[in-house]
């Protein structure tokens, strides 16, 4: 099967305009992403999904130079982006990253895709963060059947979802076949190790500084912020984005 991820960038965030291009360690944060999403070996392609607004023309063409397979498509509605590109590149399984993760752990993707290879067909969607997050913000692995994607596709008549691609999906654990891949071995979840704020991207700095490479791990990571705990603070009172749940609960 072809596996394929996906990973959602563009230039217009609320928060921090531009995140996916600032500079980390002398590569853009995109670049980091990508570069440890490479080292995975259980995927068969990455592509970047940007939008066609005018600025995102910035991050087609820095794809274009660096021989990375870009596809464009819709600027709000994420769902249908990652619908058409997954389209586009015949993906059999679509593995969902983001482009503000500069710390996306090749052994967590590896670990995420492998848990759902292995219950093929038996399962539909298997994500890190369910049934509840262990891991640090930052390594977010989200996996699913073509087929699964399609449906959701076809079905999802929330915008507020569509802008986050799987709500549909794992708010109707009665349709789909859901797989929970969290850590085992410890909460981590007060970790912030994305970038989506000023704040994060100091951090990231920081980190990043520490090592002098990107090949470190997460664990290498939250071990560095449990021996500088002013460094963990940082970013510690940063809220992440709330969705609706359809009880009506904020998650």
């Amino acid at each position: 099967m072809k596996v394929v991820a996906i990973v959602q960038a563009r230039m217009g965030s609320t928060r921090l305009p531009g995140k996916v291009l600032a500079d980390l360690a002398g590569a853009p944060v995109l670049a980091r992403c990508l570069d440890r999403l490479a080292r995975a070996t259980r995927l068969d392609q990455i592509v970047v999904a940007t939008t066609t607004l005018e600025p995102d023309q910035a991050l087609a063409d820095w794809c274009q130079a660096r021989g990375q397979v870009c596809f464009r498509g819709h600027p709000e509605d994420l769902l249908d982006r990652y619908y058409q590109a997954a389209q586009a590149c015949a993906a059999q399984v679509v593995v969902r990253c983001t482009s503000d993760c500069p710390l996306i752990d090749p052994q967590v993707v590896d670990d995420v895709v492998g848990q759902f290879l292995e219950r093929l067909p038996e399962v539909d969607y298997a994500s890190s963060r369910l049934p509840r997050y262990t891991y640090p913000r930052g390594l977010d692995t989200e996996v699913m059947t073509l087929e699964a994607l399609s449906r959701a596709w076809a079905q999802d008549r929330d915008p507020a979802w569509r802008e986050h691609v799987t709500p549909y999906i794992y708010f109707h654990p009665e349709q789909f076949r859901i797989h929970g891949a969290m850590c085992l071995d410890g909460d981590f979840s007060r970790y912030r190790l994305t970038v989506d704020t000023p704040e994060d991207l100091a951090l990231m700095r920081l980190i990043f500084r520490q090592f002098g490479h990107d090949r470190f791990s997460w664990r290498q990571a939250v071990e560095l912020l449990e021996r500088n705990p002013e460094w963990a603070a940082i970013n510690a009172g940063i809220e992440q984005k709330k969705l609706i749940a359809p009880d009506g609960s904020a998650v």
